[in-house]
């Protein structure tokens, strides 16, 4: 891609996102006129900045975070071991496919209630609801990335000496990458999703609580300011994933 098709491409977007939030300003504004059933682009903002100054969101973030990142890490370390076991033994694969097909097809949100009464209000409950929602994105595509290495390559590393762990490690492992990476960019958005329904349950803080306590007050401005700060987190950590995916797996843009 040239430069100039760079640069309008990028044009583009920025004028797409001005656009539309200048017509959500104006349908706010002049259309539906009531700040209790929506917010403008502009309200959102200063209650972004009032929640910012005043230190409460910050309070917020910083709980979601926590829950999300541990809820996270955990389910990749479990996930990508887990993917491991079964593309490599048969055996692992019957124990645990039935297991997780079932547990992929539930909806998992609906568990969050009972960890909610296993685990509390704590930080723990949400953790879980994490973790649950994350893991079967990245084993899924752990297994299927290790399953889809070229057998013919296998057997040319075989035909040279190549014991297994090098072939797993020279062959195997790079060519699942992308797989484990998108099953990990796949796993932000359920993460935030588990973070936020979580929390909706019941917290005592976090962005789910604020979005809960704004609903019941009727305060829109405060609702959608939680909204956009985990969207925006979203959209960050995915565009981190990109460069990360680029940087560490460039051969799948040839």
């Amino acid at each position: 891609m040239t430069e100039r098709v760079r640069h309008a491409s990028g044009l583009t977007s920025l004028l797409s996102i001005v656009g539309g939030l200048a017509i959500w300003e104006a349908a706010s504004r002049f259309a539906v006129d009531n700040s209790l059933f929506l917010a403008a682009p502009s309200q959102i903002v200063m209650a972004i900045w009032k929640l910012a100054t005043n230190g409460l969101l910050w309070k917020h973030v910083q709980i979601s975070a926590i829950e999300f990142i541990l809820g996270y890490v955990i389910a990749s370390i479990l996930g990508i071991a887990l993917g491991l076991a079964m593309a490599e033994s048969e055996r692992a694969k019957r124990i645990f496919q039935p297991w997780i097909s079932g547990l992929y097809a539930t909806p998992t949100i609906a568990l969050g209630p009972l960890f909610l009464l296993w685990f509390g209000i704590g930080i723990w409950s949400k953790v879980l609801v994490v973790i649950t929602l994350v893991i079967f994105s990245v084993v899924i595509n752990t297994e299927a990335g290790l399953r889809n290495t070229s057998e013919r390559l296998i057997e040319m590393l075989r035909s040279f000496g190549a014991t297994r762990q090098q072939i797993f490690w020279k062959l195997s492992l790079p060519s699942a990458a992308p797989f484990i990476l998108a099953g990990l960019k796949l796993g932000i958005g359920r993460g935030l999703i588990g973070v936020v329904v979580a929390e909706l349950f019941g917290s005592r803080a976090g962005l789910g609580q604020l979005i809960s306590q704004s609903a019941d007050s009727f305060n829109m401005p405060n609702l959608f300011a939680a909204v956009v700060v985990l969207a925006s987190a979203g959209i960050a950590m995915t565009a981190g994933f990109t460069w990360l995916e680029k940087s560490l797996v460039p051969w799948t843009k040839d």
